[in-house]
């Protein structure tokens, strides 16, 4: 049988080494990567909080949630800590068509000797209890309600699930560890921002053993990621334009928390810009694709004057901006 099926951990990661945080803290980890392992990225930084929150679960199986703003690095937090620890990962996004028979299972009809018979195909929810593997619940705050009841069965410690249909009762495999994402806290839509998610019930939520919050990076830290991430931004010479590409970032980050407007640049948008430009070879161009068009036309004078400020140009609200040959 695989290492998913049957391992324990087999050994130990020192954090202050692997992830550059201040502690003595050893976790557990396990020598040999399997197939749901995820890939390394070398380039990823790590929130000190943020990552201490996931490695406790991880060493200590605490039920932990991440909760903060889209493009923060949420669920690739969860995923890159795995990957250090060669831990199996495996991500469900619990939008609205994820139903209860997903989660749990169902019966299918198959053909066995020549003959057709009717057998139980388990759901994902199953199949990742009985496994060394951590399940990760992306959108949490989306999930229909029978699924999140269907959920809440396993968020205890002991977290048996017992399929009615089979007459069964499964324990969790020692190495299954359970963990969220979501952008609000449990408590539904206060922003305006995220159509969707709605109110988690207190019960549920009073399972959590952990609840961290990330949001953005500092400056510095970002600046970092966009060179790491961005190749055409990764000579010494570009940081100072990428400080100023995440200085108009954290200005739309603090008008929105100000309420003058609904749209906000994630890290992840600060990337894309990037990206972009190396594609169309003008940064204002760029701009307009990655982010501005996705704005409120009335909040565009707004933006354009934040755009201004920080790169020392106009930026057009209509027209073309040049495009490298």
């Amino acid at each position: 049988m695989t290492q998913e099926e049957t391992g324990l951990p087999d050994c130990t990661l020192c954090v202050r080494k692997t992830f550059a945080l201040d502690t003595d803290w050893e976790v557990p980890a396990f020598s040999q990567r399997g197939e749901h392992v995820p890939d390394i990225d070398p380039a990823y930084r790590f929130d000190h909080d943020t990552t201490l929150a996931i490695l406790a679960g991880f060493a200590h199986n605490r039920r932990v949630m991440i909760q903060g703003y889209h493009g923060t690095g949420k669920s690739s937090h969860i995923e890159q800590i795995a990957a250090r620890l060669n831990w199996p990962c495996i991500r469900i996004n619990l939008d609205s068509h994820i139903s209860r028979i997903d989660l749990i299972g169902k019966d299918a009809i198959v053909i066995r000797d020549g003959m057709q018979i009717t057998e139980f195909r388990e759901g994902i929810l199953p199949w990742a209890l009985q496994h060394a593997c951590a399940l990760v619940f992306d959108e949490y705050d989306a999930g229909r309600a029978d699924v999140m009841f269907v959920i809440q069965r396993v968020l205890e410690v002991e977290g048996k699930l017992t399929l009615l249909d089979q007459n069964r009762v499964i324990h969790p495999h020692p190495a299954f560890r359970l963990f969220a994402t979501a952008n609000t806290v449990g408590l539904g839509d206060t922003t305006g921002l995220y159509h969707g998610t709605q109110q988690i019930n207190q019960g549920q939520m009073d399972r959590w053993n952990i609840v961290a919050t990330l949001n953005y990076l500092p400056e510095e830290e970002e600046v970092a990621i966009v060179q790491a991430k961005a190749p055409a931004f990764a000579s010494k010479d570009k940081k100072k334009q990428v400080a100023a590409m995440v200085a108009l970032a954290n200005l739309t980050r603090q008008s929105f928390m100000n309420g003058d407007i609904a749209t906000v640049m994630s890290p992840r948008t600060v990337i894309t810009w990037a990206e972009n430009y190396a594609i169309f070879g003008s940064l204002a161009t760029a701009f307009r694709l990655s982010f501005l068009n996705k704005c409120d036309e009335a909040e565009r004078p707004a933006i354009a004057e934040f755009y201004q400020r920080c790169m020392n140009e106009e930026l057009p609200l209509t027209g073309h901006a040049a495009v490298r040959d």
